[in-house]
């Protein structure tokens, strides 16, 4: 993977949200969660979709603190449009697990 210039970093706009709802997503090719996310007012409500059914149930999600790329274009997900890049990293078998702070902070903090 090619160097990227710290400049280049900050241009990716990572932020704190809060789940604030969840649906199943059958219509999925793949397994995955529909999500809405608070990230503040500043940024406001965006959705999201998610292949975390693995480690994740619908009714878990709502009012937990995620992590997610907010300045990427939005992607066509089948029918539905994801707004917000939720971010994860897979466990020992491939699965997605959310990153998520450890502390109690602010909707809508940016990462740095």
């Amino acid at each position: 993977m090619a160097d990227l210039s710290f400049d280049e970093f900050l241009r990716v706009d990572i932020r704190v949200g809060q789940i604030v709802r969840a649906e199943p997503y059958p219509e999925a090719r793949k397994p995955a969660i529909k999500l809405w996310v608070d990230f503040g007012p500043e940024i406001g409500e965006k959705k999201s979709s998610a292949q975390i059914t693995v480690h994740y149930r619908v009714e878990d999600l709502p009012g937990k603190r995620v992590l997610g790329v907010v300045n990427f274009p939005p992607r066509q997900i089948g029918k539905f449009m994801s707004e917000v890049l939720v971010l994860g990293v897979p466990d020992a078998q491939g699965e997605v697990v959310l990153l998520v702070p450890d502390k109690d902070v602010p909707v809508g903090g940016r990462l740095y």
